[in-house]
């Protein structure tokens, strides 16, 4: 027998993307979640083979088709039910189920609630838009009250669910909440979930561009999301705030929103993730009366629903033996099926006429039309946006400034490099800060008398997002449409700047593309 190790094989973003063309709608966060999986997969230590992504029907539900592993697009609400069959039939595939407010809440309430509360080891990622997207529009289980649409002309009359308050309530051992407009967030948030053992629930927050573009626009604002949402870290106290001067408190059973100058820190809570009666308290809380909770609300270890089971079958395997399905067949007790009598004579079975003017009901006529239009032709850009990466856009060196510069020299800098942004690094060259034309102009001019007494750091925007050059060109145009960025800066593994992109960098891109193919 040869002893020779295994040689050991290296995954990247690229080896989880497929060669089918990403039809949603630009703009739309699901291509910021889609390369958020992409990015974070390939470091869980699990091949593309032993990984399938499982779908019911929505916008959501193409997600099995642009990832280069195993994935079943199966139907309405029953995402869940396939994927526990498959959990329990191969053990060692990494299980993700992806679905939405409308699929994993309405028709498949019941598989979803079930699937958590047996604890099947598997991820389950919804998407909450609180529409129905996909059929044009309609108010979904998570619509709020009032909502008007298509559906609901006069405004939603229902009391929406809370699909973290349902998790909780199945007993589920990971439930965590993320939003697609911070992708470093979501990313963290997908990597606790991929190496949890059980039913890992994650909701992602994120607007329908088309039928509820302003959804979740204060979460989504960097301007106010720092005072719309608490980001929890278990064993750390629950401050949030743009300048960290707000916390939450219990006053009895109700969580209030104080000001830390007013309370002891001791008052504030402190976040436990194995405390389900405090998981249900920030389950409870919901924006825009209390800041959204993002992270991991509650991660607890129990037996997974498989492990158990096969420790059942090794248990009856060994009292009574492996056993024979023949067997089994001809074991229990024996009938005939007799020849029924004629159907003339017993009047109960139609004829083949009356089958033909049977109406075909209960059908969605929106969905069978969608069915019956032919597939629209995209273009190969599309291809591109998701193919290919930012590397591509070959990024510029990015001008850099000490968080200790003065404006004067910083607006020199822009101005000899004829430059619309800079870039903010701390003592060891980590990124943390912006300074854009918009700073000068809404933070400086006029406001400020002498630029050589008054430091860049008072007057950047402090902790910009940020993406790799290993990511797709489709995830840096999300962040601009979603933020009305001009410039994204790039960043290597250490956080050190490493480039820089503009809008204008990926329109000159793409006509390279179009000039090349002509």
């Amino acid at each position: 027998m040869s002893t020779a190790a295994t040689e050991e094989i290296t995954l990247t973003r690229k080896d989880f993307v497929s060669d089918q063309t990403v039809r949603w709608c630009p703009g739309c966060g699901d291509y910021s979640i889609l390369a958020q999986m992409q990015r974070v997969l390939p470091g869980t230590g699990v091949a593309k083979e032993k990984t399938v992504f499982i779908s019911g029907i929505g916008c959501s539900s193409r997600f099995p088709y642009y990832m280069n592993t195993y994935g079943i697009h199966s139907i309405h609400g029953r995402a869940p039910a396939l994927a526990t069959g498959l959990a329990i039939a191969n053990p060692e595939l990494s299980v993700w189920v992806i679905t939405g407010d409308g699929d994993g809440l309405s028709i498949g309430g019941n598989h979803l609630l079930h699937a958590i509360r047996r604890n099947v080891n598997l991820n389950i990622v919804l998407f909450n838009n609180r529409i129905y997207g996909l059929t044009k529009g309609q108010y979904s289980p998570t619509s709020r009250p009032g909502t008007v649409t298509k559906s609901s002309p006069m405004g939603s009359m229902e009391q929406p669910l809370n699909p973290i308050a349902v998790a909780l309530a199945a007993e589920a051992t990971y439930v965590a909440r993320s939003i697609d407009s911070h992708p470093q967030h979501l990313a963290t948030t997908l990597e606790r979930a991929a190496e949890h053992r059980g039913t890992s629930f994650l909701e992602i927050y994120q607007n329908c561009v088309i039928f509820n573009p302003n959804e979740w626009t204060e979460l989504s604002d960097r301007k106010n999301r720092d005072d719309s949402i608490l980001y929890l870290e278990h064993g750390k106290h629950m401050i949030f705030g743009k300048d960290r001067d707000k916390g939450i408190r219990l006053n009895g059973f109700t969580p209030e929103v104080v000001s830390l100058d007013e309370v002891d820190l001791d008052e504030i809570l402190v976040h436990d993730a194995t405390s389900k009666p405090l998981a249900s308290i920030l389950g409870s809380m919901e924006f825009p009366d209390y800041p959204a909770a993002m992270g991991v609300i509650r991660d607890v270890r129990k037996p997974d629903y498989t492990g158990e089971l096969m420790d059942q079958v090794e248990t009856a395997q060994e009292q009574r033996g492996a056993g024979d399905l023949n067997q089994l067949y001809l074991a229990a007790d024996l009938w005939t099926v007799e020849e029924r009598e004629e159907a003339e004579a017993r009047e109960i079975t139609p004829s083949t006429s009356d089958f033909d003017e049977m109406p075909i009901t209960g059908l969605d006529e929106e969905y069978i039309d969608e069915m019956e239009t032919p597939a629209e032709v995209l273009s190969e850009i599309q291809d591109v946006l998701v193919t290919d990466t930012l590397a591509a856009l070959e990024p510029k060196v990015p001008i850099t400034v000490d968080r200790s510069s003065s404006l004067a020299r910083t607006i020199r800098q822009m101005n000899r490099h004829n430059i619309g942004c800079v870039l903010v690094t701390d003592e060891e060259d980590r990124l943390m800060g912006i300074f854009t034309e918009w700073d000068v102009l809404n933070r400086v001019a006029g406001l400020v008398d002498d630029l050589a007494q008054q430091t860049i750091a008072d007057f950047m925007t402090p902790d910009p997002l940020t993406l790799k050059d290993d990511l797709p060109i489709a995830q840096a145009l999300n962040l601009m449409s979603l933020h009305g960025f001009r410039h994204v800066p790039l960043v290597d593994d250490n956080g050190q700047p490493s480039g820089i992109i503009s809008f204008r960098d990926v329109v000159e891109y793409l006509n390279e593309v179009l000039e090349e193919e002509e």
